[in-house]
């Protein structure tokens, strides 16, 4: 797991936020604010169970292949949704961050954009990894057709 972000823990949690921006603000609006957010854990929690995160934007998208509910072709949250995902080395030290007089009010900037208030999920790593390299997906291929039942 430790490839997807340096230093997470097998046993780390991960936290997820979901953004739905009210009509009047737009990603620019959330970029900003999230930067300052982001920037703030970065400096303050990162020796205190902080290993890394990401914020992802609805790209308006949707997978016909990998979706099961029909055959939408867009999104109606395209630039209106985003998720942020955190990385912790347990759940009370993210709890702790929240608790920051310099975290309070950066994250209060940012629940000023939600329409959907914020509820933020904690959840264990059950599996991640990266792509084989040409090679090694090569020989993933070969171990399987020599040894496939």
């Amino acid at each position: 797991m430790s490839n997807f972000i340096p230093n997470f823990p097998n046993d780390g949690v991960v936290t997820v936020n979901r953004v739905l921006l009210k009509p009047e603000f737009d990603t620019d609006d959330l970029q900003e604010r999230v930067a300052m957010l982001c920037e703030n854990v970065k400096t303050y929690h990162s020796e205190t169970g902080f290993c890394g995160g990401f914020v992802m934007n609805n790209a308006g998208l949707v997978s016909n292949e990998g979706s099961t509910v029909g055959q939408t072709v867009k999104s109606p949250l395209k630039d209106k949704e985003a998720l942020i995902v955190t990385f912790w080395r347990s759940f009370e030290e993210h709890e702790e961050s929240h608790k920051s007089d310099t975290f309070q009010p950066l994250f209060a900037d940012v629940l000023e954009l939600c329409e959907n208030g914020n509820e933020e999920i904690a959840y264990t790593m059950l599996w991640s990894g990266k792509a084989y390299s040409p090679e090694e997906a090569a020989a993933a291929r070969a171990a399987k057709e020599r040894f496939a039942a």
